[in-house]
């Protein structure tokens, strides 16, 4: 048999891969099926209250050993359902920037979901997730993008590639869905209205069809016509899981997911003799038939087996395709001599991105020397393929000068063929392994070891040749000590290494392709501690960060680039979470840093007359200051009231730090009445003080992004 997905042979590395998988899960099927027939009922489950926080309630990102972020000697912090619901996110980035030391940086060019963390930036150094697999080849990752289908986001800040391969040398978000569970049915839904004309609806439903299939379906759709002028948006979101436990100890999986997203067709707006103009705040300068679209699918097939207490055994099938379209005026100069805006490059582009592949681990629990172990070992395989079609983007619109304060529209201009230009492939296979050994039992140690390797081409098709075939290898590994001083008081240390790729490797360009993966190391200590009968929990990190081989302007040829630069961050985040008093919750976390770059040349003149040092300059898009707050009162029965303060500091637009985009504090409002024990109704006020505030900047550092304006909601959610 000969597989065969978008007209393209499966690898053959993949097709065995894929091959072992269902191997391994019709003998796992068949060895269970006699236990299978016995069994009618699944065991009972007792549920007992959790404590305040999260620091001991497992968390899957930061091992693949299910540790909690207790136990864990890296920074791991987790938003629960609970949060997302009381501070009324919708949107998936503004729900993870309200963890410690992570801003967004989110555009158009990169589907408006790139973050900043810990002096890092983009997707080729801060991951996501989804369910705990990545889209490879850091393009951007578009889905999913809003939370009423999300139960939790998990959050490891630093280095991560002996978990998650190249690629996150800054942290990894996991996004985690709603999943499966057992017991009676229960549905949920939700609507809200709010000012610039949102409408947002939400339908879940989940539970037990009978003692063998379970379930969860969510859908969501929304539509506003935005806070700046032709900034309509419309998103429609799906997903859903049909989960069979085949008996006690072995269950089975199929899920999907889809998304198709219309955001604001919004490029930011230029600066005006170097500052941002309260009067441009709302406008818009792109071209009336623009358009932006997202369309994704992601489609898993899961199996978990626990044959005895000590041994867990999973493996998941994927496929993922990702189709996204741009056709918009992205360029505006303000020019002094016209008092005008000069609009350009007229951009049509297409990204066809398609993966499939496998993830599979063991996880056994035994005694090592006699002493208490936990080992987990797996590998994960996939093929990637990248296709983009587009036009030269050398043209104008029509008009192509406009008025700042009444920019007249226009057309969408394109003299250049809209057609393939490149594919890239990537046939990707790693090995990881991890070990947990417990000294005492106040004291463990935790290693980590993954090597990943990589066989990236593209062909040029518009000649229809190979512009190159290049391979990638990397070892990432970390080495973490607990102690608990006290049952509840956890000092740790940890020293990792890490990989990220000098561009997104499905876009990589056959110059950048010669070059080496970029490399780093990370120091960090610090402690966590659950307090006050577990009302309260705090942590502490501090860490160093060193990124080397980043790529720089020769000094004997200003136009090429050699690898030698290196950029660093030293810092400190903390978070805690307290409840003070009867109705009271505290939620806060603040994080300070230095980023800077520690050997950068940039070129002077275009073309290139010489170059210039950034040594001691702050990487751009880098907050070194940032503080989250959200404080509640249920202040009497069936009434909450909460708020927020969302603090970011100034950032650099450009290597030069010419550019300041100013430090902005945001508040939000919130009162909820529980009508009934199945009804809320939460009336919420975002930004109430209207602060004009960018949140990042575009690619030619002159157009910022503003950030959304005062705005109101009403929610009503229903369960039943």
């Amino acid at each position: 048999m000969k597989l065969v997905f978008e007209n393209h042979t499966l690898p053959r590395r993949l097709a065995h891969a894929v091959l072992y998988t269902h191997c391994t899960l019709g003998c796992l099927l068949a060895m269970h099926s006699a236990s299978a027939a016995d069994t009618t009922t699944l065991p009972s489950i007792s549920v007992s209250p959790e404590p305040a926080g999260t620091l001991k309630s497992p968390a899957s990102t930061g091992s693949n050993l299910d540790l909690t972020p207790f136990q864990t000697p890296a920074s791991v912090s987790v938003i629960t359902r609970e949060q997302l619901e009381q501070r009324g996110d919708a949107n998936l980035v503004d729900a993870i920037t309200r963890s410690a030391g992570i801003s967004g940086m989110g555009h158009p060019g990169n589907s408006g979901s790139s973050l900043s963390a810990r002096g890092f930036t983009d997707t080729t150094s801060v991951m996501r997730l989804y369910d705990g697999t990545r889209q490879y080849g850091g393009v951007g990752v578009s889905f999913p993008f809003d939370t009423w289908s999300i139960d939790r986001i998990e959050v490891l800040r630093g280095p991560a590639s002996v978990i998650y391969g190249d690629g996150a040398i800054g942290a990894v978000v996991n996004v985690i869905p709603k999943k499966p569970t057992r017991g009676a049915i229960q549905n949920e839904v939700q609507a809200t209205i709010g000012t610039d004309n949102t409408q947002r609806l939400g339908f879940g439903s989940g539970g037990a069809i009978n003692d063998k299939l379970s379930y969860r379906v969510d859908l969501s759709g929304d539509r506003s016509d935005g806070w700046v002028d032709m900034g309509d948006s419309r998103n429609l979101s799906f997903s859903g899981a049909l989960q069979l436990d085949v008996s006690a100890d072995f269950r089975l999986k199929l899920s999907y997911a889809q998304g198709r997203q219309e955001p604001m067709r919004y490029f930011g707006t230029p600066l005006v003799n170097g500052q941002q103009l309260e009067a441009l705040r709302k406008k818009n300068y792109n071209v009336s038939d623009s358009k932006i679209q997202y369309d994704d699918r992601w489609t898993e097939l899961s199996a978990e087996w626990t044959p005895n207490a000590d041994t867990t055994v999973r493996s998941k099938l994927y496929y993922i395709d990702s189709k996204r379209q741009w056709r918009n005026a992205e360029n505006y100069v303000y020019d002094p001599a016209q008092a005008k805006i000069v609009r350009s490059g007229d951009t049509g582009i297409m990204h066809d991105q398609t993966q499939i592949g496998n993830t599979t681990d063991a996880t056994f629990r035994g005694k090592l020397f006699g002493l208490k172990n936990q080992v987990s070992i797996g590998f994960d395989v996939s093929s990637s393929s990248f296709q983009r079609t587009s036009n030269s983007i050398a043209s104008s619109p029509n008009p192509a000068v406009v008025d700042p304060y009444n920019p007249i529209a226009g057309n969408y201009v394109s003299a250049a063929d809209y057609i393939p230009r490149y594919r890239n492939k990537a046939d990707q296979y790693s090995v990881f392994a991890e070990n947990r050994l417990e000294l005492n039992d106040k004291w463990s140690v935790l290693a980590g070891l993954r090597y990943d390797h990589a066989d990236i081409s593209r062909t040029d098709l518009l000649s229809n040749t190979s512009a190159f075939d290049q391979k990638y290898s990397n070892v990432g590994w970390r080495l973490g000590t607990v102690y608990n001083i006290e049952p509840d008081t956890a000092l740790y240390a940890q020293y990792s290494e890490a990989a990220d790729p000098v561009g997104g490797l499905l876009m990589i360009t056959a110059a950048n392709s010669k070059f080496d993966l970029s490399t780093g190391k990370q120091i960090e200590i610090g402690v966590k501690q659950a307090f006050w009968g577990k009302k309260g929990e705090w942590t502490l990190a501090a860490y160093n960060i060193k990124k080397n081989n980043l790529l720089s302007r020769d000094p004997n040829d200003f136009n090429a680039r050699i690898q030698v630069g290196q950029q660093s961050s030293t810092g400190l985040e903390g978070t805690l979470a307290l409840a003070f008093a009867p109705g009271w919750q505290l939620d806060a976390n603040a994080a300070i840093l230095r980023a800077k770059f520690d050997d950068f040349l940039d070129p002077v003149g275009s073309p290139a007359t010489g170059t210039v040092s950034r040594a001691g300059n702050v990487p751009p898009n880098v907050a070194e200051r940032l503080a989250n707050v959200w404080l509640s009162w249920n202040f009497i029965p069936d009434w909450t009231a909460s708020g927020g303060l969302r603090y970011v500091g100034k950032r650099y637009a450009d290597n030069a730090n010419t550019l300041v985009m100013p430090a902005y504090t945001t508040t939000d409002l919130a009162l909820q009445w529980k009508a009934s024990r199945d009804t809320t109704v939460t009336l919420r006020g975002f930004n109430v003080f209207d602060k004009q505030y960018f949140t990042t900047a575009y690619y030619s550092g002159t157009q910022w992004f503003n950030g959304p304006g005062r705005r109101i909601e009403l929610t009503a959610n229903y369960r039943f």
